[in-house]
C-alpha cells in the first residue's frame, strides 16, 4: 500500500516543528504598545522571574536566542583561553557548533568516550593528570549535556556525582540544557532537581527545541560567574532589542506547564515509535529511548526512500543509525504512517 505524508512534519529534529499556539499567543498579546527596549521591559521581569523560580538556587538568568551562543557565552564565562572544557565525544558543542567555544574562547575541548551519551567521574578523571604542568592546557569545565546526544538521561544522582568531584577538583559544571524539559518529564522531577539541586553551576536553558521561535537562556547558579555577563552579552550579539518577544515565548512556557505537556507528548511520540520499529524485522533500536529521541539501525538501501516522504538524519553513515526525534506536535498517525512505510520498504527489498 503506498504511503504519501499528509502532515507535512518530520523526524529530523524538533528545530523543524513549528511554534506551539500557546506561544504564538503570547507573542501576540506582547505585541502591543511601546516597552523599553533591550530587556528593561516588565515581559522580560516576568520571565526571568518565572525561570529562576523553576530552577532555584537564587539563579542569575539572561535571555539570549541562539542556543549555539547560550552553550559559549556561559562557558566563556567560566573558562580562559589556557583552559579546558572536558565533554563528551558526542557533545554539541563539540560536534555540531562549528569550534564556536575554541574560536571565542580560545579554550581546548577535551573529550571522553560516549558511547550511549553519557560521562561519568572515570572517564572525567582522565584528563587530570597535568594539572599545573604549564605545557597543557588545564580542565576547568566539564560540560554535559541533559538529555544527551543519545537521547539518554543523566539521573539527579549521575549529576551529582559529577558536580561533586567537579568542585572537590576546583572544577566547575556546565550543563547544555538544550532538551532539559523532555529530561525532566523522562525522570518525572522538577527542573531545579537536576539543575541547581544537583549541583550545576550554568546551565544553557534551552526553550527552541519545545515549541519556541527563538527562546534561549543562560543562568547561574555560581553566582559569581555572572559578573560582567551583561557586556560579554551584548559582545556576543546576543542582546535582543525587542527582547519582550524572547521573554514573553519563556513566560507561556511556564506557564500552565506547557513545558510539561509539550515535552510529556514529545517523549510519548518517541516510545511509541521506538516500539513501532522495534517490531519491524530488520530494524534495532540502538539506544535506550528516554526523552524524545529514538536511534535505529536500518537497510541501507531504503533510507534515502524514506527521506524522501519523511525528513530524518543519519546520525553514523558506518552501521546506518538513524536518528528520528518527535516533537510537541508530532501525531500517532505520524508515527503510524512512518512505520508502515518502513515496514513496506524493508518488504519491497525480497520482491
Amino acid at each position: 500500500m503506498p504511503h504519501k505524508q499528509q502532515s507535512g512534519r518530520a523526524f529530523a529534529s524538533d528545530n523543524w516543528a513549528g511554534v506551539h499556539p500557546e506561544v504564538l499567543a503570547a507573542m501576540a498579546a506582547a505585541n502591543v504598545g511601546h516597552v523599553p527596549s533591550y530587556g528593561g521591559d516588565p515581559y522580560t521581569r516576568d520571565a526571568v522571574a518565572r525561570i529562576g523560580d523553576e530552577l532555584g538556587g537564587d539563579a542569575q538568568v539572561f535571555l539570549v536566542f541562539s542556543g549555539t551562543a547560550a552553550n559559549v557565552l556561559c562557558l566563556q564565562s567560566m573558562a580562559q583561553s589556557h583552559q579546558a572544557v572536558i565533554c563528551a565525544e558526542t557533545a554539541h558543542v563539540h560536534t555540531s557548533e562549528c569550534g564556536a567555544a575554541e574560536k571565542h574562547i580560545g579554550c581546548k575541548l577535551l573529550t571522553v568516550p560516549s558511547p550511549h551519551g553519557k560521562i561519568t567521574v572515570p572517564g572525567i578523571r582522565e584528563y587530570l593528570h597535568d594539572i599545573g604542568n604549564e605545557h597543557h592546557a588545564q580542565p576547568r569545565v566539564i560540560s554535559i549535556t541533559q538529555a544527551t546526544e543519545y537521547g539518554t538521561v543523566y539521573t539527579p544522582q549521575e549529576i551529582r556525582a559529577i558536580a561533586d568531584f567537579a568542585h572537590a577538583n576546583s572544577l566547575l559544571l556546565h550543563m547544555d540544557g538544550a532538551r532539559i524539559f523532555n529530561a525532566a518529564v523522562s525522570l518525572n522531577v522538577p527542573l531545579k532537581a537536576i539543575t541547581s539541586g544537583a549541583g550545576v553551576d550554568a546551565l544553557s536553558f534551552g526553550g527552541t527545541k519545545n515549541g519556541l521561535v527563538a527562546g534561549e537562556a543562560v543562568v547561574f547558579f555560581k553566582l559569581a560567574l555572572a559578573d560582567d555577563f551583561e557586556f560579554k552579552r551584548m559582545q556576543g550579539m546576543q542582546l535582543s532589542s525587542k527582547m519582550r518577544f524572547i521573554a514573553a515565548q519563556f513566560s507561556a512556557l511556564l506557564t500552565n506547564d506547557l513545558w510539561k505537556r509539550s515535552a510529556t507528548h514529545a517523549n510519548r511520540m518517541a516510545q511509541l515509535l521506538a516500539g513501532e520499529l522495534a517490531g519491524i524485522k530488520g530494524v534495532t533500536i540502538t539506544q535506550q529511548v528516554q526523552a524524545n529521541e529514538v536511534f535505529a539501525t536500518m537497510p541501507k538501501e531504503i533510507i534515502p526512500k524514506l527521506q524522501e516522504q519523511w525528513p530524518f538524519h543519519v546520525w553514523n553513515e558506518a552501521n546506518s543509525e538513524a536518528r528520528l526525534i518527535t516533537s510537541f506536535d508530532t501525531a500517532e498517525a505520524d508515527v503510524a504512517d512512518f512505520a508502515g512505510l518502513v515496514r513496506d520498504a524493508i518488504g519491497a527489498r525480497g520482491k
